[in-house]
């Protein structure tokens, strides 16, 4: 039985969407949006083959997180850490 995710993968997603999260343009190339799960999706190989794997996964995971909060008009300054 197969779904939209066909191999192992990271994902990230906001709740409630924030408009616009689809065209956001987000880090690594591999990451691509699916919109039947309303999430972005990084193949784990990606993760695994890439030169900095743990750069790799910290770049999807804060370029989705800004994504979502600057799209959600989330209070970046209240919520993030210097």
């Amino acid at each position: 039985m197969g779904g939209p995710v066909a191999e192992p993968a990271f994902y990230a997603y906001a709740y409630p969407e924030p408009v616009g999260c689809p065209e956001a343009t987000v880090r690594p190339a591999a990451t691509r949006y699916l919109q039947a799960l309303r999430e972005w999706i990084l193949p784990y190989e990606a993760v695994r083959a890439a030169p900095d794997p743990e750069g790799t996964l910290l770049e999807f995971l804060q370029s989705t997180y800004a994504a979502a909060a600057d799209r959600g008009g989330w209070d970046r300054g209240r919520l993030e850490r210097g």
